[in-house]
């Protein structure tokens, strides 16, 4: 009998290899293409004709971070992607707790599957759900290791090398019945075994036979800033963005006589809070920004900006904020939008100027971390986005330090 299948995508990681002083998001809310890479891998799973339900455990402090992440999906989630739930201290401590989330489910078998792994394909994905239909207990999907290995001796310093022959690389998804791993994962933390790094660990350990499934070579993990390089490369070979361009002998730009530029300006007043929201990054604050959307007033502004340079009306007539459906929406969606429209006439954005009108917070140490934000969105190189701050001396309503305002500038090139 075939078995319905659920998803635990696991999404509480801090990936601090990763981190650094301008840009602190887990590795799992970085972007790619100008969305972040749980939502690339949550759209594998989503999409995917045989899998029933997709539940992500994600860290306690990452809520809005994962709201954010699931309104960029662009295929229908409807019913089938579960209300997340906080993970644990370790990741098998989040994984047993995603299997508690799924006990009252009519799901026999689940995959476990990194949200850092954003490149999974359908073909992996459905080998591991063959080998469980067929009545396997845990199928591993995995890759042979092709690489000469070494072991070290740290007291000799010499190398030896290692057979490589029956040597297989690990990658997720890793899929069980249900019951047998939510049993194995049950005993191993009666027993105070944690320290489990994935989960058909935790089924050898509780002696069940492993299988294995062919895997893929591009399912890395994204671990290191090499790691979301080597991702936004792969992006650029498979067309999903557009590799940067300098403007001196790009034939597209060159190609695109027609010049236009547009502004836009925004604003949008202080509320009780903790963070705000401005290109594309959060800012911790004492106070949030109030509006329907998550308030972004720099996208906001270069939304309008866009929209102004192709005469195509403005973020409100596209977005009207009578609509429930963009109650706190990122913002990039809108900006992808215009975006979007832009490329329906043939053109491009060559250039974004963006200036940010307040007090505080101070603008200068996440200035960096936004201009990638907005470039990542926009699928531009960094040198083709400006962000600037000011103050207004004290005068009016930002001088007062009610609210902040966003002026942009935006340059788009059309054909004739």
């Amino acid at each position: 009998m075939t078995k319905q299948v659920a998803a635990i995508i696991v999404a509480g990681g801090r990936g601090s290899r990763l981190a650094s002083s301008d840009d602190d998001r887990p590795k799992q809310y970085r972007t790619l293409a100008g969305r972040p890479v749980l939502t690339y891998t949550l759209e594998q799973f989503l999409d995917h004709p045989a899998i029933s339900k997709v539940l992500v455990v994600r860290h306690a402090d990452d809520l809005q971070l994962y709201d954010n992440a699931i309104a960029d999906l662009k295929v229908p989630a409807t019913d089938r992607l579960l209300t997340s739930v906080e993970g644990g201290a370790t990741r098998q401590a989040s994984v047993y707790a995603g299997l508690n989330a799924l006990q009252y489910s009519e799901c026999g078998v689940v995959l476990i599957h990194d949200a850092a792994r954003p490149f999974v394909t359908h073909d992996a994905i459905t080998a591991v759900i063959e080998r469980l239909q067929q009545g396997a207990k845990a199928v591993l999907s995995a890759i042979p290791v092709v690489d000469t290995l070494k072991r070290a001796n740290a007291d000799t310093h010499s190398l030896s090398t290692v057979d490589r022959k029956g040597l297989w690389a690990a990658q997720t998804p890793q899929g069980f019945d249900l019951k047998t791993i939510w049993e194995a994962h049950q005993q191993a933390l009666q027993s105070g075994r944690t320290d489990s790094t994935d989960d058909t660990a935790v089924a050898e350990w509780a002696g069940h036979q492993i299988e294995l499934a062919d895997g893929n070579a591009d399912n890395f993990k994204i671990t290191s800033p090499a790691d979301l390089e080597r991702a936004r490369k792969i992006m650029e070979m498979t067309n999903q963005i557009e590799p940067p361009r300098p403007l001196a002998g790009s034939h597209a730009l060159a190609g695109l006589g027609d010049v236009r530029m547009g502004t836009g300006y925004d604003v949008h007043a202080f509320d009780t809070g903790d963070a705000v929201i401005l290109g594309g990054i959060s800012i911790p604050h004492d106070r949030k920004l109030k509006g329907h959307s998550d308030a972004d007033v720099v996208l906001h502004a270069i939304t309008d900006a866009v929209l102004g340079a192709i005469g195509d009306g403005d973020i409100g007539t596209h977005f009207p904020p009578s609509d429930p459906k963009w109650k706190g929406a990122a913002s990039d969606q809108f900006l992808h939008d215009a975006i979007r429209r832009v490329e329906d006439k043939g053109g491009r954005i060559a250039h974004i100027d963006a200036t940010i009108i307040c007090e505080l917070p101070k603008i200068g140490p996440h200035r960096e971390r936004m201009r990638q934000a907005i470039a990542d969105i926009c699928a531009l190189p960094v040198s083709r986005v400006s962000v600037k701050a000011t103050t207004s001396e004290r005068l009016g309503f930002t001088g007062r330090k009610e609210g902040i305002a966003s002026i942009a500038a935006v340059t788009v090139r059309l054909p004739f």
